[in-house]
């Protein structure tokens, strides 16, 4: 990969759909604090594209690390970006639909649990929803170190964007865009999945 428009593009596009799950978290807490200030609401955006920007380099470092060690395990990055990125996305379309089939009581419950949100809560909302972004490690495991740098940068900027949104849709609308949310997360995250693996072969 190269600095390039596509490039851009797809950090853009891995953003949007890694933070779909911190999305979906946002608009809970968003309800469950209507009178919320900007300052708080951009502190919880913030938490959230912090983590979504450690953990793919986190994983990248990991990951670099074992192939360069490791030189054959290169032809099967782009294997691993499909499976990873599949499964990710397959996991959040099935949640997606799960969830929009979901009674109202379970969007109540969020809603009073985002009410009691605290440091260690928040915390805790932005390991659980960027934990799946240590996997992208796999798929920029072949960009040089200020490549993936600015990939998680961009993730993370788009994150903080998509969560600040979300916030203020929750403060608004509620929890019902969550499941779609979550549904074109899925969606995304297949389709970057598919276009690496179509990429890496066709070289």
């Amino acid at each position: 990969m190269t600095w390039s428009f596509v490039f851009v593009l797809n950090s853009v596009l891995l953003g949007v759909g890694l933070a779909m799950d911190a999305f979906s978290v946002s608009l809970a807490n968003g309800l469950g604090d209507p009178g919320m200030r900007r300052r708080r609401m951009a502190a919880i955006a913030g938490t959230f594209a912090g983590f979504q920007a450690f953990m793919p380099m986190t994983g990248w470092v990991l990951v670099h690390s074992v192939v360069r060690i490791f030189g054959t395990l290169e032809r099967f990055i782009p294997w691993i970006a499909l499976l990873l990125l599949g499964w990710i996305g397959g996991k959040m379309l099935v949640e997606g639909i799960r969830e929009r089939k979901n009674s109202g009581s379970e969007e109540d419950g969020k809603a009073d649990s985002a009410a009691r949100l605290g440091i260690g809560a928040l915390l805790l909302q932005g390991v659980a929803t960027s934990i799946d972004a240590l996997s992208v490690g796999f798929t920029i495991a072949d960009y040089e170190w200020p490549m993936a740098l600015a990939a998680s940068l961009l993730i993370a900027a788009v994150t903080f964007v998509i969560c600040m949104g979300g916030l203020r849709l929750g403060k608004t609308f509620g929890t019902r865009l969550a499941g779609k949310a979550s549904i074109l997360g899925g969606l995304i995250l297949i389709t970057i999945g598919i276009e690496i693996f179509v990429s890496a072969m066709l070289k």
